[in-house]
């Protein structure tokens, strides 16, 4: 038992450090950009040397993935926290719907995840963090819907990259100042063919 307790230690100091340096870059990140931040900034807003930074992350490109990872994980949480009470797949998919859009919310995220992600990573990249994430999600809801309706088969990966598209514009619209409620309810006037 005394074996694993610096084992322990290490995995919470490294738990911790990571977290410090993924807080503290996001809120640069989304203040400042990511081309105007620089390691230094990083490193001393999250109290820890430059040695950890690259301990714990190769370069700056490498804790902006980790940022823009950890904020598509809490999107996909959400959706799967609103939507698992669900009754019907359609009550889920429209959950979910609500939930991406709150998630969306929380300052800073759409330019993490719909501007500044693309441009930096890659849409490439993007798209496989999606896939993990969010855009797994609404793929789930689809494919239980398909079942249930019996949709063709091959139009279920095309339509959740359509659906995941007009999810991430309507959220950009909102994110510059549109109404929240007629994106919201657009995207809802989509989803009413699944019922």
């Amino acid at each position: 038992m005394q074996e694993d307790s610096p084992r322990r230690s290490n995995r919470l100091r490294t738990k911790t450090t990571r977290a410090a340096l993924t807080k503290a870059a996001r809120q640069l990140f989304v203040t400042k950009g990511y081309a105007h931040t620089g390691t230094p900034e990083i490193v001393a807003a999250a109290k820890v040397t430059r040695g950890a930074l690259y301990h714990h992350f190769d370069d700056k490109l490498d804790l902006f993935r980790a940022v823009v990872t950890i904020e598509a994980g809490e999107v996909a949480d959400k959706i799967q926290l609103d939507s698992a009470e669900s009754v019907t797949m359609f009550e889920s998919l429209m959950a979910g719907c609500d939930a991406y859009f709150d998630a969306m919310a929380v300052p800073g995220r759409t330019r993490l995840l719909l501007v500044d992600g693309p441009s930096i990573l890659g849409h490439e990249e993007m798209e496989r963090i999606n896939s993990k994430t969010a855009g797994a999600k609404l793929y789930q809801g689809l494919n239980l819907v398909f079942g249930e309706k019996h949709f063709p088969p091959e139009l279920l990966d095309p339509l959740t990259e359509v659906l995941s598209a007009c999810f991430d514009r309507a959220a950009l619209e909102i994110a510059r100042g549109k109404p929240a409620k007629s994106y919201r309810d657009a995207i809802g006037l989509l989803l009413e063919r699944f019922r």
